[in-house]
């Protein structure tokens, strides 16, 4: 695993880091419950009623929750590297963590499927750019031809002078929606230093390069940007 990706998971295998999880996507990530409705959306035009659905960084359960919640007869395959996590996700299904099998590890770790469909959210932005293309593929191989694949994550203009301003624009965002002011320097800090963000561009790149089709995207915000593709 690259230094910058074991720097966050070793984050997520602290308990108190884990208990407080439920707060930081919502303060870092604009409109993090219209992504999750969205994703669900997207993925509801193609899967049938009864549709198992793989999710690659499944920690902490929040988008496994809102599909099941809209939609319940799916089932799901939960993936993440950090068991703390796959511990929370399944207090927050609660009376559905039944519909869901939780796996801890990697993309190698997943069922070979076929899936009806799949999302990996707020995660592809831990991986460098050739991991990120190998994850992405992986995915694709394990899904149903033509099923759908929604992906979000961290991504903005990498230029010079580009990227920190788009970081101070992601710090600010959490400030303005409650976070700890030192707390969110330190987490600009931690991203600045260990996430190998891509452009949009290159992001959009990286899908078509693992074999997507009809890539797509659906959802931009602030340094956050979302697609969907098909196997």
């Amino acid at each position: 695993m690259a230094e910058g990706a074991q720097y966050f998971l070793d984050s997520f295998k602290d308990p108190a880091a884990v208990a407080r999880y439920a707060e930081g996507p919502r303060r870092f990530v604009p409109g993090l419950d219209g992504l999750h409705r969205m994703t669900g959306l997207l993925l509801a035009e193609r899967v049938p009623a009864d549709a198992h659905i793989l999710v690659l960084g499944a920690g902490g359960g929040s988008e496994m929750k809102a599909m099941a919640d809209a939609y319940p007869g799916w089932r799901f395959t939960g993936v993440d590297p950090a068991g703390p996590m796959l511990d929370l996700a399944a207090q927050v299904l609660g009376p559905d963590a039944g519909r869901a099998d939780l796996v801890e590890g990697y993309i190698d770790d997943a069922p070979a499927g076929p899936f009806d469909g799949a999302t990996c959210l707020l995660t592809l932005h831990f991986l460098d750019r050739a991991e990120r293309t190998r994850t992405a593929a992986e995915i694709r191989r394990r899904l149903k031809r033509g099923a759908p694949f929604v992906a979000a994550h961290g991504s903005f203009p990498q230029g010079p002078g580009e990227r920190d301003r788009w970081l101070d624009r992601y710090a600010a965002y959490a400030i303005a929606s409650g976070g700890d002011p030192e707390q969110v320097a330190k987490g600009r800090e931690a991203v600045a230093t260990h996430v190998a963000m891509l452009s949009p561009e290159e992001d959009e790149a990286v899908l078509r390069a693992a074999g997507f089709t009809g890539v797509e995207p659906f959802y931009a915000a602030f340094t956050w940007r979302g697609w969907v593709g098909y196997a």
